[in-house]
């Protein structure tokens, strides 16, 4: 019973508050470039090919680990002296994401495709650079020892992520459809000018959420640096240049296989790589299927955004209260054999047609499954990063996982064409997906090292 007080007091903590809000500024920015892009594209005549093609804006989340190393060592002159490295961070790429809507409000894909996606892949990287800052944000509010806490923040983390990405997605379509109906041509322009004052109020909230001291980090890093200019046997500037590089982009690196070996690490980073393609695959093209088999934009934003909401945030901080107390290992194979038969009911609900509670219990599973496996996914991965380069290991890892995701992903669309519209055969080859990284976790099971116990 006591063990049980315990993992639940996890919960109790304000940091988790700081930790929601953080989650919400990174999910909500796939609304924009996911459901809306995709609804937005759709209404405008493009082919369900051409909106799959059109997902490969997210492959830049799946290479932001290149500059995460610059983010992660590089501060804003002024503006991280007044508010911290990483705020100063996320608050600059929270503008281009605001411009970036503002921009979009002028524009129909009809005959501006090319700057529309040019646009969609601004809103990407910028959120892509963020989520660099705000998970380092998010780990650092926790202490490394903390291992109960960073579960619960895990959880805490993808409750907000979904409910800035469901909350959003249900604002965007409601008011698409409201303007839609009303006769207004530019229903999409009018409703991404309201979604601009969503990142506003993120925004505000965000200078509220303390930023602990960077200086063990700083003195970590440039003590890197020290060594890597002393390994070259001069100090002249060419030498530091090569230092800075060195610790910045080399170190980080190496640390995580020190840290597992390189076996095992190359294994690890293969199952991030391959965990939840099957998900990404079934996710990029649900929209189109709900659209194609006659829910209208109002019923998609009922059942797939708030039924889907309460889910997931209810699942999700039961997944985290799970991964606590079985460890985040077993909590993702249970996770993954989850997601895989849920993928099935999307399949029911191809063969039987147009059904409300076939399409009610289809999100409803679809939506505890994709929550225990990101809560699990995202403890595990925090509790592989070394605290000196919180934002770049996290970010590779996160990118890897992201690889997998979007840039196979992007052929969804051309997949379902390919099948002939079977949605039904679809669904269940992305059920299958997951079978690979079930089978090399299953292998790595007694060897991956963990922080915080």
């Amino acid at each position: 019973m006591r063990d049980f007080m315990t993992s639940l007091a996890a919960y109790h903590d304000r940091r988790m508050i700081r930790i929601l809000l953080l989650g919400a500024m990174s999910g909500f920015p796939w609304v924009l470039i996911g459901s809306s892009l995709s609804l937005w594209l759709n209404d405008d005549g493009l082919s369900r090919s051409a909106i799959g093609w059109a997902g490969l804006i997210f492959s830049i989340y799946a290479i932001n680990f290149f500059w995460a190393p610059l983010i992660d060592r590089i501060r804003i002159p002024g503006l991280a002296r007044k508010i911290g490295q990483r705020k100063a961070w996320i608050l600059c790429f929270q503008i281009i994401i605001l411009l970036s809507l503002l921009v979009w409000s002028l524009l129909r894909p009809a005959e501006d495709i090319w700057l529309v996606m040019a646009i969609g892949l601004v809103i990407a990287t910028a959120s892509a650079s963020q989520d660099i800052t705000i998970d380092a944000l998010r780990i650092e509010q926790i202490d490394a020892s903390e291992k109960s806490a960073m579960a619960a923040g895990a959880a805490i983390h993808v409750t907000g992520w979904w409910s800035g990405y469901k909350i959003g997605g249900i604002i965007a379509l409601f008011s698409a459809d409201f303007l839609q109906t009303a006769g207004f041509e530019n229903y999409w322009q009018l409703t991404f000018i309201g979604l601009g004052g969503l990142v506003i109020l993120a925004n505000i909230g965000l200078l509220f959420i303390p930023e602990a001291s960077a200086n063990a980090r700083i003195d970590a890093q440039n003590k890197a640096q020290a060594d890597f200019v002393n390994k070259l046997g001069t100090n002249n500037h060419f030498a530091k240049f090569i230092g800075f590089l060195g610790s910045t982009v080399w170190e980080p690196l190496a640390s995580f296989f020190r840290q597992n070996g390189v076996a095992i690490g190359l294994g690890i980073l293969s199952f991030v790589l391959l965990f939840k393609i099957g998900e990404a695959f079934m996710g990029k093209m649900s929209l189109i299927f709900y659209s194609e088999i006659g829910f209208s934009k109002s019923d998609i934003a009922l059942y797939s955004k708030g039924l889907g909401w309460i889910t997931t945030v209810a699942f999700t901080l039961l997944g985290g209260f799970f991964a606590i107390r079985s460890g985040a290992v077993r909590a993702l194979f249970i996770a993954g054999i989850a997601m895989a038969a849920t993928n099935v009911m999307f399949s029911v609900l191809a063969w039987t047609g147009k059904s409300e509670w076939v399409f009610a219990l289809a999100v409803l599973l679809d939506d505890i499954a994709a929550a225990f496996a990101t809560v699990a996914f995202v403890t595990f991965i925090s509790l592989l990063v070394d605290r000196t380069y919180t934002a770049t290991q996290y970010a590779l890892l996160a990118s890897i996982g992201t690889i997998g995701r979007t840039t196979l992903a992007a052929s969804s669309g051309a997949m379902v064409d390919g099948l002939g519209g079977d949605w039904g055969l679809f669904f269940v080859i992305t059920a299958l997906m997951v079978i690979p990284s079930l089978c090399l976790l299953w292998l790595l099971r007694h060897k991956i090292r963990l922080n915080g116990g």
